[in-house]
């Protein structure tokens, strides 16, 4: 088995190929601090919904798109390692003020997988 982090965002889409060029440089970074993967996706096919729903989760504006996120490590322990590394990186270091999305309404968190085909 392995572990998960994951990350939800809300994106202004026009800001979307600075957070690209971000997300790259934060890739390369957990990869080089042992991540096994690193992946950022922009939702394609994701509505609102009655109850709950990705739009609904970070309270998505207009003009904005629902960014999902992972990285994949061997372990939780490499997880704990790994992140730490990741967020002493001088390379992560952002002016809050100057992120390409509105942290406040990102949240995240490790899994557990329970099935790994």
């Amino acid at each position: 088995m392995s572990y998960v982090d994951g990350f939800v965002l809300p994106l202004p889409k026009k800001n979307l190929a600075e957070y690209r060029r971000f997300a790259r440089m934060a890739g390369k970074v957990w990869l080089e601090h042992g991540a096994l993967s690193y992946v950022e996706t922009v939702a394609d096919d994701v509505k609102p919904g009655k109850v709950t729903s990705f739009p609904q989760s970070v309270k998505l504006k207009a003009g904005e798109v629902v960014v999902l996120s992972w990285a994949t490590y061997k372990s939780r322990a490499d997880r704990d390692r790994i992140m730490k590394k990741v967020m002493s990186d001088p390379r992560m270091k952002m002016d809050p003020k100057k992120m390409p999305f509105d942290g406040k309404r990102m949240f995240w968190g490790g899994f557990k997988p329970i099935v790994e085909l």
